[in-house]
């Protein structure tokens, strides 16, 4: 039986944790043993979509793909202003990686656009789409459960395309972790030939600019400096950036990145000069 991960924006309610967990089991040939973990997102699909891609690279890179299933929900249905019959939502999709995990969850917005190069086939699920409030427990448990048990052939498939998966061109806030060190969209790769260590670059981000200094790591320049770095996420050769602050949180008040830009969210675009 493969493991299961469990990537959504209610993940931060235990209650919604748990009966999930309850109905992927109910319909697994054998629960004994099932392993399955969450990990909370918000509603803004561009922090799903850049989780997404930080557990596939590192499930890629120490874990076992072959053996991995991923199910993520964040469907904050920005594509309508206007009531929808039966909670009706985005369409339910599959994506097989080259690596060998599956990944499945609604095409919403950008919850998949870090993976288009990481994607060998597309298939949509009809009628996944709406019936339920909480379809994460009263639909998509079922496929999730049938994807751990490898009965992926008995799943109503109908193969797609990368098309119907937006691409990115701006830059964003993909996640903030626990320190207040914010993890970017920005590649290593984006910012080279146009700054070098050691160089100020202009922030704008939550309607505020600042200065970060560009340094190799959090730790590159002195405490108490805000400073843009290659991260932990990312492939090894082009880390996603990282602005933050150094403390040692002895600190009367150890603002960090999360800080200086008045409390920024996930999903927010940054612009850099």
């Amino acid at each position: 039986m493969k493991k299961l991960i469990v990537v959504a924006d209610w993940a931060h309610d235990s209650l919604n944790c748990q009966e999930v967990r309850t109905a992927v089991e109910g319909y697994l040939k054998d629960d004994g043993g099932a392993k399955i973990s969450f990990v909370a997102s918000t509603p803004s699909t561009i922090h799903t979509g850049f989780l997404l891609k930080q557990l596939t690279l590192i499930e890629e890179r120490y874990g076992d793909p072959n053996r991995t299933v991923i199910f993520q929900n964040t469907d904050p249905r920005v594509q309508t202003q206007e009531g929808v019959e039966a909670a009706k939502g985005a369409e339910f999709i599959l994506l097989r990686l080259y690596s060998g995990i599956w990944i499945c969850g609604p095409n919403a917005g950008y919850d998949f656009s870090f993976l288009r190069n990481q994607i060998e086939r597309i298939y949509h699920y009809p009628g996944l789409d709406k019936g339920s409030q909480f379809r994460s427990r009263d639909l998509y448990s079922r496929v999730s459960a049938h994807l751990m048990d490898e009965m992926e052939d008995e799943l109503e498939l109908v193969e797609s395309s990368t098309n119907i998966i937006p691409g990115i061109q701006d830059y964003y806030v993909g996640h903030i972790d626990n320190h207040g060190n914010i993890k970017t969209t920005i590649t290593r790769e984006n910012l080279k030939g146009k700054f070098e260590l050691g160089e100020m670059v202009l922030i704008t981000l939550n309607e505020v600019s600042k200065k970060a200094k560009y340094v190799s790591n959090l730790f590159g320049a002195t405490p108490g400096e805000l400073v843009i770095y290659p991260g932990s996420s990312g492939a090894k050769d082009n880390a996603y950036m990282e602005i933050s602050v150094w403390r040692h949180f002895t600190e009367k008040d150890p603002t960090t990145g999360v800080h200086a830009f008045n409390h920024p969210r996930p999903g927010q675009k940054i612009e850099i000069k």
